[in-house]
């Protein structure tokens, strides 16, 4: 049985229609990302996911439980790694993993023992103590990690978790979410510009463009749909999407990525 599944989910923003009639399925286990140049749709689709935005139209179910009806329990089964900050850097570390712990009720006896395994998990155990605003681009993508990981989901949603990271950070971030999969057995949903860690982590993908799914795959069934020798995921995604230059955002889409790049760098 599907752990994420959509079917004709959509959603609609005045006259804009942002998801258009999605169906996938996501099986346990998987590590399944969602590409597409800005404004395809890929965020909207995670905030309906994660019950942060309700659709216009459509179902769909997380855990086996559906976004809208069922609202609290897909919270429960849950972690989310958002674009936006989401750590307090006037905080420690281990203060913003204790206020996440009360959050999700996690009993008051196991709250020490689960916030220390975590921090040693994401490799930030000798910084606990340090204020979350002199902690590196990468540094708080790993506490943002530890948040979403603390109360044990069964599915952890990432939207571009390595945007305004260097080549090094963005290295550790791969390995960290390969770990991650061998480790929890949890599913990942990750949305990415990237198509070298599309490549590199992702079991199946599927391909946005105009609010639409116009493919879906496993990164070599990818490749191999578009007849072209030694394919790329670069080339397939020009490929189903377009000219990349011409469909990359607009000026609103571009200052976002450059904040968020500024955040975290």
């Amino acid at each position: 049985m599907s752990i994420i599944e959509t079917r004709q989910l959509t959603k609609q923003f005045r006259q804009t229609v942002a998801v258009d009639a999605l169906s996938i399925a996501v099986e346990p286990g998987e590590v399944f990302g969602l590409l597409g140049p800005n404004g395809a749709g890929k965020s909207t689709v995670i905030k309906m996911l994660t019950t942060l935005l309700p659709p216009t139209s459509g179902a769909a179910s997380v855990a086996q439980f559906d976004v809208t009806r069922q609202m609290p329990l897909v919270q429960r089964s849950i972690g989310y790694v958002p674009q936006a900050l989401s750590v307090d850097g006037t905080l420690t570390g281990y203060e913003n993993l204790l206020i996440v712990s009360k959050l999700y009720d996690i009993p008051r006896s196991q709250r020490l023992s689960r916030i220390q395994d975590i921090l040693g998990y994401v490799g930030l155990e000798d910084v606990s103590d340090r204020l979350v605003r002199t902690y590196s681009g990468g540094m708080i993508r790993r506490l943002e990690i530890a948040q979403a990981l603390l109360h044990r989901p069964r599915v952890l949603f990432m939207d571009e978790p390595t945007v305004g990271l260097d080549p090094v950070a963005r290295n550790s971030m791969w390995n960290l979410v390969k770990q991650l999969c061998h480790d929890y057995e949890a599913t990942i949903f990750l949305t990415t510009h990237f198509m070298e860690e599309a490549d590199s982590l992702c079991d199946r993908l599927a391909i946005m463009h105009l609010g639409k799914v116009v493919a879906t795959g496993t990164p070599d069934q990818l490749k191999a749909s578009i007849n072209k020798r030694d394919a790329s995921l670069d080339d397939v995604f020009i490929y189903y999407t377009g000219d990349y230059l011409a469909s990359a955002g607009d000026y609103r889409d571009t200052s976002k990525t450059r904040r968020t790049a500024q955040r975290l760098g």
